[in-house]
């Protein structure tokens, strides 16, 4: 199966990127390297675009797609969460660009081996990285019935989560649960009929969970934000996609708290704390896709797009 996942806001993200040709750039979340390969054909000299992905088969189609630009590319399978430990051991003490684009490609959704999906009947998996020990398998079979309740309400935001996971709980006492349509049967059978008619697919909020607890989305995010910005140059920028509101809640407090990190009483004259600010967010508000880019890819329709730039 072919590597694809559309480049939501591809032309946002470089606009706000302001690619310098000789800079030095990090794609943390590589994919198919369809932001990359823009970046990378704008770079010339000494300019650099380091492209990480913990995905196996993204890392191969990256790098055949990249193959044009590759005296200005480098390749990197990792998590994101540890790039800037990487290249500080390469070298590299700054980065002029950072972009995070934290959907899950389309090949991932699409491709059934994965797991990740509610439309095919397979395994369950979701494991971003193959290499990786958690699996979805294991949460949906051994995690407590509160944890459960507890993932799919925070990371879901489903209303019906502690019968969900009743219902699962109840389910694996008979016999583990072993794939998506298994999980499927098992999430219809706790939602009301009347609320599934109106309300998309039962198993979206549900395995969206799973997968954010399998990956350890959030705490990647929420770990990573600083120690990225702070490894920007002077005028550098980081650019964020998120596609799910805890997600953008994260981006959005932790640029917010770089621009405003003072943590004085608001009646303190003069800022004693001496804790300074890292930059500035550039976007306000989230950017958010044009509506041809929703005619073209409906997967798009919840992505928010931020910006911070170091000063």
């Amino acid at each position: 199966m072919e590597f694809k996942h559309y480049s939501v806001m591809l032309n946002e993200a470089i606009e706000y990127l302001d690619i310098k040709p000789e800079g030095r750039y990090l794609d943390g979340t590589l994919g198919g390297a369809g932001h990359s390969s823009v970046i990378a054909s704008r770079l010339k000299g000494n300019g650099k675009l380091y492209g990480v992905d913990q995905d196996s088969e993204a890392i191969e189609a990256a790098t055949k797609k990249l193959e044009p630009f590759k005296e200005h590319v480098e390749v990197i399978k990792s998590n994101y969460r540890d790039a800037v430990k990487i290249l500080k051991s390469k070298g590299v003490t700054g980065l002029d660009g950072i972009l995070l684009d934290l959907g899950v490609s389309s090949y991932q959704l699409d491709n059934e081996e994965r797991g990740f999906s509610y439309r095919f009947d397979t395994p369950l998996d979701m494991r971003m990285d193959k290499d990786a020990s958690l699996t979805a398998r294991e949460i949906v079979n051994t995690y407590s019935k509160e944890e459960l309740a507890k993932i799919i309400r925070d990371y879901g935001e489903d209303r019906f989560a502690q019968n969900i996971a009743k219902h699962i709980v109840e389910a694996r006492a008979l016999k583990p649960i072993e794939t998506t349509f298994e999980l499927n049967d098992i999430i219809r059978a706790a939602i009301p009929m009347k609320i599934q008619a109106t309300g998309g697919h039962p198993s979206k909020r549900t395995f969206q969970a799973i997968r954010i607890e399998c990956n350890h989305e959030l705490e990647v995010l929420k770990d990573s934000l600083k120690e990225m910005m702070e490894f920007l140059n002077p005028g550098g920028r980081m650019v964020i996609i998120t596609f799910h509101s805890l997600e953008d809640r994260i981006v959005k407090d932790a640029f917010k708290e770089q621009e405003n990190p003072c943590i004085c009483p608001p009646n303190f004259p003069v800022c004693v704390c001496g804790r300074k600010p890292l930059g500035k967010v550039v976007t306000k508000k989230p950017v958010l896709p044009t509506e041809k880019e929703l005619s073209e890819n409906s997967r798009s329709k919840s992505a928010k797009l931020r910006v911070f730039e170091r000063t």
